[in-house]
């Protein structure tokens, strides 16, 4: 009897350790296994060298520009920066394992000086080819419209009718649309002002004939100012992207491109802008980025 019991004293104790050694090998295939991974099951990597190009000071600066409000806007309590732009700088921190410092600006052309001057390592911009000549983009995470606003009483009814000779028209300086606009227009002419959430106020004390901006912060605008309506159709599209700057490598580059689209596949985009309470703007499609 004390033999049967002996054996199966043993046989337990054997199990028991079976039990224990797949629990360790379970243990650190887990630790082995990449925290954040594509949608498609392939692991966004985030390595030694990757991670101090992208945050070579420890932690992750990024450039957050208040002056869109579908990106960012300031905590009417707290008054700390949020939205959109603010949450994918945190996740893009977790990812990398590092802390976050916000480098908060009001306009576009601050914002983008400090990512193409190093002062920043990251940002969220609308893509355009002059910004492209010192920062790598993502695709669009997020699109949203370029608008013109006009007097109640102006004779001006569709967008062709801005680009005529005498037709001022106000912009944020160094802006999205500023640049598309410099572009495009061959009559009308900018007048540049220092921020977008100042170019209604500027239109309205000079007099102008248009004003050109985000749609959403023109509506914003003429819930605020008598008299004023935006013009029907968009002149643009502005796709909205992160950056960075190009002298940080490929390895960065295409870790970024790899998170905006996870961040997009994953839901994670739309969350956020439902979150903050954003409208009329709309996730960009998903694009296939090389690994």
């Amino acid at each position: 009897m004390k033999s049967i019991q002996r054996r199966e004293l043993l046989k337990a104790i054997g199990a028991a350790a079976m039990i224990s050694a797949l629990a360790v090998a379970s243990a650190r295939a887990a630790e082995d296994t990449p925290r954040n991974s594509a949608k498609d099951g392939s692991p966004m990597q985030a390595d030694k060298l990757t991670i101090a190009a992208l945050a070579p000071t420890g932690k992750l600066r990024a450039s957050i520009n208040l002056g869109n409000p579908v990106l960012a806007n300031r905590d009417s309590v707290t008054g700390l920066p949020v939205g959109v732009s603010v949450d994918l700088a945190r996740a893009f921190a977790k990812l990398l394992g590092v802390d976050i410092e916000l480098v908060v600006f009001d306009a576009a052309l601050k914002s983008v000086d400090a990512v193409a001057k190093d002062q920043a390592d990251i940002g969220f911009f609308a893509i355009d080819p002059l910004r492209g000549e010192s920062i790598a983009f993502t695709a669009p995470y997020v699109l949203i419209n370029g608008n013109y606003l006009v007097r109640a009483d102006s004779p001006i009814r569709t967008n062709d009718e801005v680009d005529r000779p005498g037709n001022l028209v106000a912009v944020g300086k160094g802006s999205a649309y500023d640049l598309y606009l410099t572009r495009e227009l061959r009559h009308a002419q900018l007048v540049r002002v220092t921020t977008s959430q100042a170019v209604v106020d500027s239109f309205v004390e000079q007099r102008l004939e248009v004003a050109a901006g985000v749609k959403q912060q023109l509506e914003a605008d003429a819930a605020r100012v008598a008299n004023v309506r935006l013009l029907p159709e968009s002149f643009m599209v502005i796709q909205q992207a992160m950056g960075l700057p190009r002298n940080r490598g490929d390895a960065a580059a295409s870790l970024l491109r790899q998170f905006v689209e996870e961040m997009k596949a994953s839901g994670f985009v739309a969350q956020s802008l439902a979150r903050h309470g954003i409208k009329g703007a709309s996730v960009a499609p998903a694009v296939q980025v090389q690994r």
